[in-house]
């Protein structure tokens, strides 16, 4: 299998710089999914014993992807190899999957991988790092992952039938959050943002209780746990009864962790304290440390397309997947964007779904994750808030490389709220987009000195947004049972109200002020380039609010750029959730996609392809 003729930057002899970023995991396959190896870090004196992850799921992964990231670095800069992955129909993993064996469907995959851990580092004991739900995967796998030294239980899931009733009641915050109708919220078995746990699984969970269980896990176990959850402590109890080795630690900022991806504060206390807990299990260095070359990555086949993981970029710095047709190539690849710190999956995986889609269209993509974002480590000497920021137009610029290297252009970016504002505006830096397909903008232009939390947390609603849901009958209802923050909303309403009152001051001198001059210069330089731009809103979305104002609600202000194509979509949220809306946006991708036909040269999935290699 032919190495991949990505254009990964790295710097020659003499070079080297203290603020060269550090390389991304390793990227494996197998089973049917992705793992990400992270070995330990040079000059580091490697342990024998090596860290497996057991990821939680849901909302409460997508918000951990980037914490845990953190601790794989942390390991390995102890010597320290670690493994995380995807379990079976979980993030970047295959779908399809029979998971009649219920929970044990997750539990092998983690039996499995736990193999590839030591063949790929060579180490003689495991240490498993659980959260939430994979709690119980772990002790549910312990038995059969030989030499299990030690488990973390990090939030654990420890009585099943409480956490699926959690789950039910943050499901519906999450999507009273999006502005998602009573009929709008799925009814289909466990489910929180847009993802769904396999039913067969939901099931077995349910009938859970870690407090039952009759042997430990393993020798040498640490909870960490949470100060209003006395089953943590009582779990921890359970286990020194039993005659394991349990230590304690608290799991401080627990809540602030993964309550939203998009403003997580990460607790790097407790990443330090687990990390130091790890360092400290008796273990020797290990017995060789031969030199190896990084692993290599097979694609992954599906219904109708390949996937390969792979690593790119300036000292291999960032992580994506190059998803491809398994027929013959028919347009532009999509360039995928993530959106707020999303890891490149998307929201509900919406992102895997696009890109598969598209593939048996046949049009390949990459979705990746952005420097500090999900899976790529942060650049050395950048802000630790790269939303909104202009750095992130590297990263992209970076994709494309990676992208020319495997004769994959023309590319078409496209991404939805931030991820829509870095395609708009690396369009304008980058010449080789061809074109744009924009979702949910905020905005065109960033005010310098805005605070990104302040947008998020403290936006306003669309007045529009305000007007519609105060029409609906269970707003009413959750008034009267005080579940609404009346006082939040007449504030922000207030808000908007007056930013209208002051937008009508200034509209007649839009196009003078700083902002409009920003704004309408960029749409002029797109079109004057002739590059074709898809601008697509969700009713009532908060972009909307800028984008009336320059352009009018109807778009008329668009017709001297001839080159953008607006569409509102009825019914849709911010992140589209409903079916209606995301084939919305993957028709947008496809006639995008499809404006650039390929030489018959151009492409070959011998000569070209990654999946081929």
């Amino acid at each position: 299998m032919a190495m991949m003729h990505a254009r990964n930057k790295s710097p020659s002899a003499g070079e080297i710089s203290p603020l060269l970023p550090r390389s991304a995991s390793e990227p494996l396959t197998f089973n049917g999914t992705v793992g990400l190896f992270t070995p330990p870090s040079n000059g580091t004196q490697p342990s024998s014993t090596a860290v497996l992850f057991a990821s939680p799921w849901g909302l409460e992964e997508m918000c951990t992807r980037k914490f845990w990231r953190i601790i794989s670095e942390k390991l390995a800069d102890r010597g320290i190899a670690s493994l995380r992955f995807d379990y079976p129909g979980t993030g970047d993993a295959l779908d399809d999957i029979d998971f009649e064996g219920g929970l044990s469907v997750w539990s092998d995959s983690l039996v499995s991988a736990a193999a590839h851990l030591k063949e790929l580092s060579g180490c003689e004991r495991i240490a498993v790092i659980s959260q939430g739900l994979g709690a119980l995967v772990a002790t549910r796998a312990a038995e059969e992952i030989e030499a299990l030294d030690a488990i973390v239980y990090m939030a654990p899931v420890v009585s099943g039938r409480l956490h699926i009733r959690e789950l039910a009641v943050w499901s519906r915050v999450v999507d009273e959050n999006l502005g998602l109708t009573e009929a709008q919220h799925s009814e289909i078995g466990v489910s929180i943002a847009s993802l769904t746990m396999p039913g067969e699984i939901a099931d077995e969970v349910r009938n859970v209780n870690l407090l039952k269980v009759d042997r430990p896990p393993a020798p040498r176990v640490l909870v960490i746990g949470r100060a209003d959850r006395p089953s943590d402590k009582e779990f921890a109890v359970r286990l020194r009864a039993l005659g394991a080795d349990v230590d304690e630690q608290a799991f401080e900022g627990y809540d602030k962790l993964v309550s939203n991806p998009v403003i997580v504060k990460l607790p790097l206390t407790v990443a330090d304290n687990l990390t130091n807990w790890i360092a400290a299990l008796p273990s020797g260095p290990a017995a060789s440390a031969p030199s190896r070359l990084p692993v290599s990555a097979a694609p992954l086949a599906g219904d109708g397309f390949t996937e390969t993981p792979a690593r790119f970029g300036l000292n291999s710095r960032l992580f994506g997947v190059l998803c491809e047709p398994l027929h013959d190539r028919a347009g532009a690849t999509v360039l995928f964007l993530t959106s707020a710190y999303d890891r490149h999956a998307g929201w509900g995986r919406s992102t895997v779904a696009l890109a598969r889609a598209l593939a048996r269209s046949g049009i390949p993509s990459l979705r990746f994750d952005t420097a500090n974002v999900g899976d790529s480590p942060p650049v050395p000497g950048r802000l630790d808030q790269v939303l909104y920021h202009s750095d992130q137009n590297a990263d992209v610029s970076e994709a494309i490389d990676f992208l020319e290297a495997c004769n994959m252009t023309p590319v078409v970016a496209a991404g939805r709220c931030s991820g829509a504002f870095l395609g708009f505006q690396a369009s304008l830096v980058e010449p080789r987009i061809a074109g744009n397909v924009s979702v949910n903008p905020a905005v065109f232009r960033w005010r310098p000195g805005r605070s990104v939390e302040d947008m998020i947390v403290n936006g306003a609603r669309s007045l529009r947004d305000y007007r519609k849901r105060a029409l609906r009958a269970d707003t009413f209802k959750r008034i009267l049972r005080g579940e609404v923050n009346t006082v939040a909303a007449v504030r922000n309403i207030a808000k908007s109200l007056g930013n209208r009152a002051k937008g009508r001051v200034f509209h007649a001198f839009r196009g003078f002020l700083p902002e409009g001059r920003a704004i309408y210069g960029a749409f002029r330089t797109l079109h004057q380039r002739g590059m074709p731009v898809s601008l697509i809103y969700s009713e009532n979305d908060l972009g909307l609010e800028q984008y009336d104002f320059y352009f009018g609600h109807d778009g008329a202000g668009l017709a001297r750029f001839p080159n953008v194509s607006p569409k509102i979509i009825p019914d849709a949220d911010h992140n589209l959730t409903p079916e209606h809306a995301r084939k919305v946006y993957l028709e947008a991708l496809r006639e995008m996609a499809f404006r650039f036909p390929l030489e018959e040269d151009v492409y070959s999935k011998v000569d070209g392809s990654v999946a081929a290699e």
